[in-house]
């Protein structure tokens, strides 16, 4: 009796006031959006906006993706008694290995070896079992993709009946998360004003999603893809002269690809802590460099832009290590 009542005592789920019963009520729609927020110093002269996809409840973009694939796979076939397995390069793990703890489902996680420690540490509090894979794991014309081909390796072993495999690459899950959610966020939080929409190469859902939603509402809409050099740091973005493109990828909804160096990406990173107080990671720091960039095409001016900030910078605390150097410490 007394269990029965405390559990009608609940106050149940009300968005008006922000009290959900669930983590899982956090995920992002069109009502409930990610909030975007105009850069003031960084581009004072462009009017840009930034969709703060940190905000989510497991931390990145990759929130949507996740539940978009779980979602999609429950669909299409029972979970029951299956092992999820899935390549990433931290933020859709953290996601999906959250979303799985939920579920009760068991996960293993293959990531690239250049992951900052701090990814690794939070996909194994969240009980994933979390394989490092060194880029040799692969073939040579595709060097940067050996965790891709151990996830695979790894849902194929034992004919495929213990593991399934969400496939983050090729699953229209993915755009599908962008397109339903991402995609109409942005065109109603900017009032169907923007001109241009700014977003990083990775697996490819994001501008595939968003892009093709916004061209669908306004086909003059510029999607500009971000893409890092060759040999690159900064998890999250994939540069495909040397990774192979994902099977979603929409070329077709893309105006332009803009190619940015580390250097310009870690420096643009620090200049949104210092000048507008925004703790990002360095995904982030390439999409504002590339959007900030010098207009050389013959295409008219930006307008009202948007780009996607990924994730925070607090998972990438040892990596910022470098390009600090001796700043902000004691002098003797």
């Amino acid at each position: 009796m007394t269990t029965f009542l405390k559990r009608q005592q609940q106050l149940g789920t009300d968005r008006h006031v922000r009290r959900y019963d669930d983590i899982r009520q956090l995920l992002p729609d069109v009502d409930q959006p990610t909030p975007i927020v105009r850069l003031n110093r960084v581009a004072p002269e462009l009017d840009l906006y930034l969709k703060l996809e940190w905000l989510n409840p497991f931390g990145s973009i990759k929130d949507r993706t996740a539940s978009y694939l779980l979602a999609g796979l429950a669909r299409r076939s029972s979970l029951q008694h299956k092992q999820l397995v899935e390549a990433s390069s931290g933020n859709t793990a953290i996601a999906l290995a959250a979303l799985a703890a939920l579920e009760g489902l068991p996960i293993t996680i293959t990531i690239p070896d250049g992951v900052p420690e701090e990814k690794r540490i939070v996909l194994r509090m969240l009980g994933a079992e979390v394989w490092e894979t060194p880029d040799d794991l692969c073939p040579v014309d595709n060097p940067r993709d050996g965790a891709i081909a151990l996830a695979r390796s790894i849902a194929q072993s034992a004919g495929g009946e213990d593991y399934i495999w969400p496939d983050q690459y090729s699953s229209p899950d993915n755009v599908k998360a962008h397109y339903e959610t991402t995609g109409p966020e942005i065109w109603r939080q900017t009032e169907g004003q923007i001109r241009t929409f700014v977003a990083g190469f990775g697996t490819c859902g994001t501008i595939t999603g968003v892009g093709r939603f916004l061209k669908e509402q306004d086909r003059s809409i510029r999607v500009v893809a971000v893409e890092p050099q060759k040999g690159h740091r900064p998890p999250g973005l994939k540069s495909f002269a040397e990774a192979k493109e994902p099977d979603i990828l929409d070329r077709s909804v893309i105006d332009e690809v803009v190619t940015v160096d580390d250097d310009l990406a870690y420096g643009m990173t620090k200049r949104l802590y210092r000048e507008e107080g925004l703790i990002v990671g360095p995904s982030t720091g390439a999409i504002v460099a590339a959007a900030t960039q010098p207009d050389t095409s013959d295409v008219p001016a930006p307008g009202l832009t948007v780009g996607i900030s990924p994730d925070s910078g607090f998972k990438y605390a040892s990596f910022f290590i470098d390009h600090l150097g001796d700043e902000g410490l004691p002098r003797i």
